[in-house]
């Protein structure tokens, strides 16, 4: 029953004047039977592996017990209370015999004492529970040792190769713990809940033995704090799940790490030689991004969809801190940028994103543009004749190879074995390409930089040109066929016949058909008396030749339909 100043009932005066006789002097483990002139005698019953610390005298532990005895009858137990005892050792608060038989114990130690009557209550007893001059068995259990000097105690077993940062005060962190007690009892685990616990570090937020013992620890860290219950929950516990006097033992994983000052840091990790351009508040970006938070942990990644992620810079489509983080990047760039969760998503967080979580991103810049961009043309080689430049409506070929930003191969012609060939200004290529082929001269070789706008714009074309994509063509121009003046589909090269009408409608019926249409232009275009527009179908040109002359639309064209265009001052056009 180890009564004392914690005890269930007043010691009698003599009794006490008793205790004070005790040294804390350890007894030596013996067998069950009392010793030589009744000394006290132990048996350690389970002595666990580790024993990092055992009781010494000033010491304060918590224990458990069972008081019995010889012939077994019980009088007192701790467990019947569902409380341990609670009590400094050698300083007079417990029995002689008890006072000697804690020295030495460690956490989780088993030890069954037999006390003589000179050590325990003597001749007088305990009116009602301890007959005089009775022997006393107690079967204990040590559960908590502590000492009013104690400090916090850290064992660090796993530290990162990588430390950047550690813990400051003020500091916000995340981290996972299990709380258990001296001898392993689980008494709480953010684990369990499956949520990290977040605080702020060293501003009475936390026990103040958690406090110090959090300071200095990196991202990724595990470390054992032992905490006394003085830096603790002290002698009335939490209320709930901590007793009074109980040391605590956090085994910590540090998650998350910011203070509430920090701005986005940023770490170049590819940066291309060449660097025309940097992004600039207002540029749309293509790159591809590995979301983790802070332990490592994948969030999201652009990659795992096939997909860049495509986004204005500077007006607010991103969370603030990837705002900042991509300016000034580079086509081809690959940087890390570390958002904090005030410029990140918060208390609240996102989706799988933790609240409070400090972010990483790894991003690859695939590439970006202005909506104000044009194309961009750099001629590479012209040849020495470079007289005869390309204009709307001539007939082109040519070679290319398409390619994005970042070099990946889209299409090319010389791969194909064949040339690309357009009328220039006819709609059969995108407008950027358009532009690009102007004023080009047969054999020049040029670069035409396209962005998406005049390209294949926000939609791209499925499975070939991702969408808002900047488009990069190398033009080899092989053959320019001239074009007819604009609004022309076919010119006389000479003087047109005053009896042309007659000479086209050649059995003389006064009506014209089509074939007799078609077979009459073929013919001046086989002498050389007349040209079609090149690149286009000459069947189509001869159909909408004839329909604009067909003015009643009735199939047949009479004298009174047919008129020449009056417009070209130098040629005539059906």
């Amino acid at each position: 029953m180890a009564l004392g100043a914690r005890g269930w009932r007043p010691l009698p005066p003599p009794l006490f004047l008793l205790l004070l006789w005790v040294t804390g002097q350890a007894a030596p483990v013996a067998g069950l039977g009392l010793g030589p002139d009744g000394e006290l005698q132990m048996e350690r019953r389970f002595v666990p592996d580790e024993c990092p610390r055992t009781v010494r005298s000033g010491d304060f532990v918590r224990y458990h017990y069972v008081g019995t005895f010889p012939d077994g009858q019980k009088f007192d137990s701790s467990y019947d209370r569902a409380s341990t005892f609670n009590v400094f050792v050698g300083k007079g608060q417990l029995i002689a015999g008890m006072d000697q038989a804690l020295i030495g114990m460690c956490v989780n130690e088993r030890r069954f004492v037999k006390i003589p009557p000179k050590l325990a209550y003597g001749s007088e007893g305990v009116s009602g529970v301890i007959p005089p001059d009775s022997v006393l068995h107690f079967d204990v259990l040590l559960m908590d040792i502590w000492n009013s000097e104690d400090q916090v105690q850290i064992h660090t077993y796993f530290k990162p190769p990588s430390c950047p940062r550690t813990i400051q005060v003020s500091d916000f962190v995340r981290y996972h713990y299990n709380g258990t007690f001296l001898d392993g009892t689980l008494f709480d685990s953010s684990h369990n809940r499956m949520k990290t616990y977040d605080t702020y570090v060293g501003i009475g937020w936390l026990i103040p033995g958690m406090d110090k013992g959090l300071l200095g620890m990196c991202v990724g860290e595990k470390r054992i704090i032992t905490i006394p219950p003085f830096l603790a929950y002290g002698e009335d516990g939490d209320g709930k799940d901590i007793p009074g006097q109980a040391s605590l033992v956090f085994d910590v994983a540090l998650l998350d790490l910011h203070n509430p000052k920090d701005s986005i840091s940023i770490e170049n990790k590819v940066v291309p030689e060449n660097c025309e351009r940097i992004s600039q508040s207002g540029d749309f970006l293509r790159y591809h991004y590995n979301g983790t938070l802070l332990d490592g942990t994948l969030f999201d990644s652009s990659y795992s969809r096939n997909r860049t992620f495509d986004t204005y810079i500077g007006q607010g489509y991103v969370i603030p801190g990837m705002d900042e983080g991509l300016l000034g990047v580079c086509i081809g760039e690959k940087r890390r940028i570390v958002v904090p969760p005030h410029l990140g998503y918060g208390e609240e967080g996102r989706g799988n994103i933790p609240g409070s979580a400090v972010l990483v991103f790894d991003i690859h810049v695939i590439d970006f543009h202005n909506p104000a961009d044009s194309i961009s043309i750099t001629s590479h080689y012209k040849p020495p004749d470079c007289s005869v430049l390309s204009k709307k409506g001539d007939y082109l070929k040519y070679h290319y190879n398409a390619s994005l930003l970042d070099g990946t191969l889209l299409d090319s012609t010389w791969n194909l074995g064949k040339t690309y060939n357009i009328v220039l200004g006819s709609g059969q290529v995108v407008l950027g390409m358009d532009m690009g082929l102007r004023e080009m001269c047969v054999g020049e070789k040029r670069t035409v930089i396209i962005p998406p706008h005049l390209g294949y714009g926000e939609a791209g074309v499925d499975g070939e040109v991702p969408g808002s994509a900047v488009l990069v063509f190398d033009i080899e121009l092989l053959e320019l066929v001239a074009g007819l003046p604009e609004g022309y589909m076919f010119v006389w090269n000479g003087e047109v016949s005053p009896n042309l009408f007659d000479e086209i409608d050649k059995d003389g019926n006064g009506e014209v058909l089509l074939e007799e249409f078609s077979e009459y232009i073929h013919a001046q275009v086989a002498s050389g008396k007349g040209k079609l527009a090149p690149g286009f179908d000459a069947e189509m040109i001869m159909k909408n030749m004839f329909t604009n002359q067909d003015r009643n639309g009735d199939g047949k064209v009479t004298a009174e339909e047919f008129k020449l265009k009056d417009q070209e001052t130098k040629h005539d056009e059906l």
